[in-house]
């Protein structure tokens, strides 16, 4: 099997190291700017548990932050070819989730997918939906550091168990990494989502790490609101959520005194992935008629924090 990671930062680095290391694929990486200098000069480099890791397509492994995949997508085709499948190891709601949920209707989510450029680049068929459970960051270019967890849940969009799904499984677990497959692979996406949909944002508005936005109590009143809203629009797309807020912040707890994905890209200066984790619970909102007021204010401050600082477009 011949694999090309797209996105050679934390999560990118995270999967695509450990496949090279798993011996029997051929694993390549499309980088650019300081990432791809390192990549040449150095290799791939995973730090974990103490130790450095070094790694020299029939699956696309798509672990760009979501601002970037527009733009990217086009660029794509000389790597698919008509058995390719495209896994996107990336956070929030993806391009292709609204296909087959009648309640959103036939149009691609605007806040993820402007005008269906990506859609058109990379059809909803080509898709394993996958949802990562593990802490990695960036040291440096080229350098993944993983903290902790190593689930990873795949499905056919569709539910169906499809011989590409088992063999994504059989490949992944020989990787070392936890993988359970999902019938409901929506579901899995969405329920990651609730959890961290508040978090990421407070965190990067506040510069607060994950123990103190839940030690304050009003801020972590605020993000059970924001998440009752966002169970709500769930529950109008069948992304039912099982659980109180108050269960998903303990496990949060486990965390620590840990930097968000957002609140990282921050302090790197780098774009923020608001669309994809707020913007998209908001537009699904309006469309299934579910009012979001704290998600909205939630999404216009984040917003407006990043425009002005050069890290959210201006309209």
């Amino acid at each position: 099997m011949k694999i090309c990671v797209v996105g050679a930062g934390a999560i990118g680095g995270f999967l695509g190291t450990r496949l090279a290391l798993e011996g029997s694929t051929q694993v390549s990486a499309l980088a650019r700017g300081p990432t791809l200098a390192a990549l040449r000069d150095q290799g791939w480099r995973l730090h974990e548990c103490g130790s450095q890791l070094r790694a020299p397509q029939d699956l696309l492994l798509l672990a760009v932050k979501s601002p970037a995949l527009p733009a990217l997508a086009p660029t794509l085709a000389p790597l698919l070819s008509p058995d390719t499948v495209v896994l996107p190891a990336m956070n929030g709601v993806p391009w292709w989730f609204a296909a087959g949920i009648d309640a959103l209707g036939a149009r691609p989510l605007e806040s993820v997918d402007p005008g269906g450029i990506i859609a058109r680049a990379i059809p909803a068929a080509r898709v394993v939906g996958c949802v990562v459970h593990a802490a990695v960051s960036t040291a440096a270019p080229g350098i993944a550091v993983h903290r902790m967890g190593r689930g990873l849940i795949i499905g056919e969009p569709q539910g169906e168990d499809s011989s590409r799904l088992q063999q994504l499984a059989t490949l992944f677990s020989r990787a070392g990494f936890e993988v359970r497959t999902s019938a409901r692979i929506r579901d899995d996406i969405w329920y990651k989502l609730w959890g961290n949909m508040t978090m990421n944002p407070v965190s990067a508005l506040t510069g607060a790490t994950l123990d103190r936005v839940l030690d304050d109590e009003l801020v972590r009143a605020f993000c059970s609101a924001a998440m009752h809203e966002a169970g709500a629009v769930g529950a109008r797309i069948g992304c039912d959520v099982h659980e109180p807020p108050d269960e998903r912040h303990a496990v949060t707890r486990k965390l620590g005194a840990a930097k968000t994905s957002m609140l990282q890209d921050v302090e790197a200066r780098r774009p923020l992935e608001l669309d994809a984790l707020v913007g998209a619970v908001r537009e699904i909102g309006q469309r299934v008629g579910v009012a979001t007021p704290n998600i909205d204010a939630l999404f216009g401050l984040t917003r407006l924090f990043g425009r002005v600082r050069g890290l959210y477009p201006h309209a």
